[in-house]
C-alpha cells in the first residue's frame, strides 16, 4: 500500500508543478503559447464549421508524459 502512495504523491507534485507552469504561462501571455496550433497539428475550417485536431500538441505531451514517467518509475 505504500507503494501506492507514492505514486498518488509523485503525480500530485507534477500535476502541481504542470498547473504552476501553465498558470505562470497564462498569466503572462493570456495564453500558454507552446500549447496548441504546432505545425502537425490539424485545422478545418470551411464557412461556419471548424474542426480542431491536435495532433502534433498530442503526440508533444505524450512524449513529456512519458519521459517524466520514466524518471519516476525507474527499477
Amino acid at each position: 500500500m505504500s507503494e501506492l502512495g507514492k505514486i498518488l504523491v509523485g503525480f500530485g507534485v507534477v500535476m502541481i508543478v504542470l498547473g504552476a507552469i501553465l498558470l505562470v504561462a497564462g498569466t503572462l501571455s493570456g495564453k500558454v503559447p507552446w500549447i496548441g496550433r504546432l505545425p502537425g497539428d490539424i485545422y478545418i475550417e470551411r464557412g461556419t464549421w471548424s474542426f480542431y485536431f491536435p495532433l502534433a500538441t498530442s503526440i508533444i505531451i505524450s512524449i513529456v508524459l512519458t519521459l517524466i514517467a520514466s524518471v519516476f518509475f525507474r527499477r
